[in-house]
């Protein structure tokens, strides 16, 4: 498989490996020169996980900030330090007074703009170093609290101690310490059971492929049918049609006036992405008023 090979491939994690695991394992499938990820699953978490392939992983910076949905299942009862199953227990509460109605009211409460602690377990770094790396030293690093949003929290079932719900929500949100915190809002505490991702970057899992699958359609010879390609990888950003002349000048690096849009980009300001006259997706650019232009990345070449 030749590594110009461009654009994105969906897999579905499974469990029992890291993130890092699957993008070697896509490299090699693929046999890629470049492959990096757009948002990291815990090992022990599956579903969801875009890969960029090649030229491509000059996208992932805006895959990175895409939404994210899950499905989940949180153990009451019980705190960890990691919080999720993988951690030691630090303490356990009895649930007498955990009702189901209060599960309903208490996931209400997360629903829209929250603060959230980062869990000191987590891949965040601090002076250069991961946290889950100081944690497992000894040294618990906890960062402060940040915005993140939950834009749909829903409770599936209450069968205590265990509840399943499913939460979409913005990028750098962690489910695990949403856990942690409706355990504490409950008074009992909880953590992470089991964690599926179902979608991510306005991908799914009906996207998605196994490893084992990818493998098989290697040795079919049928790789490429895998591949999404790249003018598809930004789902959720405007557009805008170039003609030759433009995309000639673009490939170029030259600066771009307001004249070069006959039509201005649907977008006043933020990003939108450029689509050359045979359909191939060429630049993605930055529009800042009045009417200036500031390449965010070039694909043309």
């Amino acid at each position: 498989m030749p590594d110009k090979l461009s654009g994105l491939v969906v897999v579905d994690k499974p469990e029992g490996v890291t993130s890092a695991g699957v993008v070697a394992r896509v490299k090699k499938i693929f046999g890629a020169r470049k492959v990096g990820h757009t948002g990291t699953l815990d090992p022990f978490a599956t579903g969801v996980l875009v890969c960029c392939l090649n030229r491509a992983t000059r996208l992932s910076r805006f895959l990175l900030k895409g939404d994210k949905s899950y499905a989940a299942e949180l153990l009451l009862g019980a705190e960890t330090d990691t919080q999720d199953a993988t951690g030691q227990v630090l303490c356990r509460r009895p649930l007498g007074h955990v009702t189901a109605q209060r599960v309903h009211a208490m996931a209400r409460r997360f629903v829209g703009e929250i603060e959230q602690v980062p869990p000191v377990y987590s891949a965040l770094k601090h002076q250069g170093t991961p946290l889950y790396k100081l944690a497992r030293k000894g040294v618990a690093v906890e960062k402060p609290a940040r915005p993140v949003r939950i834009d749909r929290l829903e409770i599936l079932s209450v069968d205590l101690p265990v509840v399943r719900f499913a939460v979409s929500c913005s990028a750098g949100t962690y489910v695990r310490t949403l856990c942690a915190d409706m355990g504490r809002a409950l008074g009992c505490g909880g953590h992470l059971l089991r964690l599926r991702r179902t979608a991510s970057c306005g991908f799914t899992l009906d996207d998605a492929m196994g490893l084992e699958a990818l493998e098989a359609c290697r040795v079919q010879g049928r790789l490429e049918e895998t591949v999404i390609p790249m003018v598809a990888a930004l789902p959720r950003m405007p557009a805008m049609a170039a003609d030759a002349v433009l995309a000639r000048k673009i490939g170029n690096g030259m600066k771009l006036a307001g004249t070069d849009f006959p039509v201005p980009p649907p977008v006043e300001n933020g990003a939108f992405k450029v689509v050359d006259p045979h359909g191939r997706l060429i630049a993605v650019l930055d529009a800042t008023p009045p009417d200036s232009y500031n390449y965010c990345c070039v694909l043309s070449s």
